[in-house]
């Protein structure tokens, strides 16, 4: 299960804060898959971060209970003076995961080369997220965060990760910021509105994306 609770999250600026999140409640259980929309500046990505553990909250609770992947294709956990495969085997000890059992499937995944074993810091932005993507798919989570459409690469891995994570971890808990309409309706069960700081939750999709198109048209 993950749980916020009446979460709140503000950055200090000159002269006093930007209150971002307002009092947040949401619960995703195994194999839930959740929507969240919202408008340009609304805290989606926010959200997201919170989730993960990438940030903590500024007021309220966020529990855990099931293994939560970082957001898909995020890339500032990499070390990058460091090689790709340094980073694997880091990551991999963080996690507990015995590197042997999953270096064939991220060189295979990632369709890095011989770039795999080059420092990350010459990497291009698409190799980085090929990577990200590839590692965060060789961690077996309970729950993966998507912020954003999945869209790394080319028309074919584009295709692999499809298959990844939405065929191979059809049984998984997904939590999906997009603007994308027909990805939200494809891939989630109900959805939420994230607006002026604040989330509305609908027992559908669509529901929420009614709601997302009138706040928009406003």
């Amino acid at each position: 299960m993950i749980r916020l609770v009446d979460v709140h999250k503000y950055y200090p600026v000159r002269g006093g804060r930007v209150h971002v999140l307002k009092g947040i409640n949401l619960a995703v259980a195994r194999g839930d898959r959740v929507g969240i929309v919202g408008g340009n500046g609304a805290g989606k990505s926010t959200l997201i971060r919170l989730v993960s553990g990438i940030e903590q909250p500024s007021a309220g609770r966020v529990e855990q209970t099931m293994r939560i992947s970082w957001p898909l294709a995020f890339t500032g956990a990499f070390q990058s003076g460091l090689t790709g495969l340094d980073n694997v085997r880091f990551i991999c000890r963080i996690y507990g995961v015995d590197y042997r059992e999953v270096i064939d499937f991220v060189e295979d995944f990632s369709q890095l080369g011989r770039f795999l074993r080059e420092p990350v810091r010459v990497y291009s932005s698409g190799m980085r997220a090929r990577l990200a993507f590839a590692v965060s798919m060789m961690i077996d989570f309970d729950c993966y965060l998507i912020d954003e459409v999945v869209a790394v690469g080319d028309s074919r891995f584009q295709a692999r990760c499809q298959e990844e994570l939405f065929v191979k971890r059809a049984d998984r808990a997904l939590i999906i910021v997009s603007h994308d309409v027909h990805y939200l309706r494809d891939h989630c069960q109900r959805a939420a509105v994230l607006e002026q700081g604040q989330l509305t939750h609908f027992p559908d999709v669509a529901s929420a994306l009614d709601r997302h198109q009138q706040a928009m048209a406003m």
